[in-house]
């Protein structure tokens, strides 16, 4: 399933797996939240409780959506957070990895400004 994340001035589309966070994730859209930044990850409020699934961790890949249970949370990593060691994203706990954004624009990313509204929609073919 594939899905539009909007910012103020910038959309990209995103890839949702086929797993219970995926699902759980999808059965809440659409869904407008502000946005809250750390380092070069966006994420903000997620009103879906779900365990920690078998492979969840707290290393990424730019581009990864993940869910962060502590808040919790829906993640965009696109960069180094400040718990990175080298040019690669690490949550500051383990996170279900549920999707994959199709194209990463680091440059428009580092443009949405903390506190702006973000809505996650399905996208409409």
């Amino acid at each position: 399933m594939r899905v539009r994340i909007r910012f103020a001035s910038y959309s990209v589309e995103a890839e949702i797996f086929d797993t219970a966070t995926g699902k759980a994730v999808l059965d809440v859209l659409p869904l407008t939240r502000n946005v809250i930044k750390w380092g070069k990850e966006i994420y903000f409020e997620l009103p879906v409780t779900v365990p920690i699934e078998p492979g969840s961790r707290a290393e990424v890949e730019k581009g990864d959506l993940a869910y962060w249970p502590n808040m919790p949370a829906f993640c965009i990593f696109y960069g180094p957070t400040p718990v990175s060691t080298d040019g690669q994203p690490v949550a500051a706990s383990p996170v279900n990895v549920f999707g994959r954004l199709v194209k990463l624009e680091p440059g428009q990313l580092d443009q949405v400004a903390e506190g702006q509204n973000v809505t996650v929609e399905f996208l409409q073919d």
